[in-house]
């Protein structure tokens, strides 16, 4: 049987495929948009097309330095300023989107808090602050996001989680129940508005190069590199585009689905 030969390189560039990271047009709300993990995400949709509304809640300068960093991309960046675990918050926000906006294409639930302790010294106000900001914080964006996408009968959320939901780090005990809980909420989600053409779907980075890390002992980033399978940490950009793929219309039978960016550290 005569064997087809490969194609070539040049027909290779020339052939288009379906573009599943072309975000002309959209609008992308990524929570703690303008930091960390949140402002790779931010950054990936921007070069994408997309128009991005990235929210923070307290570090004026460091969204300030963000968006002028971002100065090429001009109005396609909007910054908004508020607490994803305040309702009265996040309602005032979204009715001003709906002002300023036509439609909401894309969540990216990322704001998220640690306040690590043992359980035994953890007092109440960490346990209430992180439950707080991590787990009601993506009820409530989601909540207003979803009868907003059910306009249009399309919508992509995207829940940032974190393998501490499933693996159970010592001193993690409120991080890891608002994780864990994400996952959870978005199961029963994903059933609820699966006839609208939105999906619900987690993202659960490991140890990722962030300011975060930066700040390790030199002997504390050994340890946990030598836990990692691949022994390295992860970059922001290969969870950023974990996110563009589940954001992408490519993805429209993916939902309730979890997915361990991690390097093989896993539960």
């Amino acid at each position: 049987m005569e064997r087809s030969s490969p194609m070539p390189l040049n027909l290779i560039s020339q052939h288009k495929g379906p573009n599943m990271f072309n975000y002309n047009s959209q609008h992308v709300i990524v929570t703690g948009g303008t930091r960390g993990i949140g402002a790779g995400i931010t950054e990936s949709f921007l070069k994408c097309g997309a128009t991005v509304i990235a929210t923070y809640s307290g570090n004026d300068a460091a969204a300030l330095a963000f968006k002028e960093k971002q100065a090429l991309y001009g109005d396609k960046l909007v910054l908004k300023k508020f607490d994803v675990s305040k309702t009265a918050e996040v309602e005032k926000f979204f009715n001003e989107y709906d002002q300023q906006f036509p439609s909401l294409e894309v969540l990216v639930n990322n704001a998220g808090i640690r306040r690590d302790q043992i359980v035994a010294s953890m007092n109440e106000s960490d346990w209430d602050s992180v439950i707080d900001t991590n787990l009601k914080g993506t009820y409530n964006m989601t909540r207003f996001a979803v009868l907003a996408m059910m306009k249009n009968r399309f919508g992509r959320i995207i829940n940032m989680s974190s393998v501490g939901g499933k693996l159970g780090l010592p001193g993690q005990a409120n991080y890891a129940a608002s994780k864990a809980g994400q996952i959870a909420m978005s199961l029963s989600i994903s059933k609820e508005v699966a006839k609208r053409n939105i999906t619900i779907n987690n993202i659960c980075p490991g140890f990722i190069e962030t300011e975060l890390l930066k700040d390790l002992p030199e002997e504390q980033v050994k340890e946990y590199k030598s836990q990692v399978p691949m022994k390295r940490f992860g970059k922001v950009e290969e969870v950023a585009h974990a996110v563009l793929f589940f954001a992408s219309k490519e993805a429209s039978y993916i939902t309730g689905a979890t997915l361990d960016i991690a390097g093989g550290l896993n539960a």
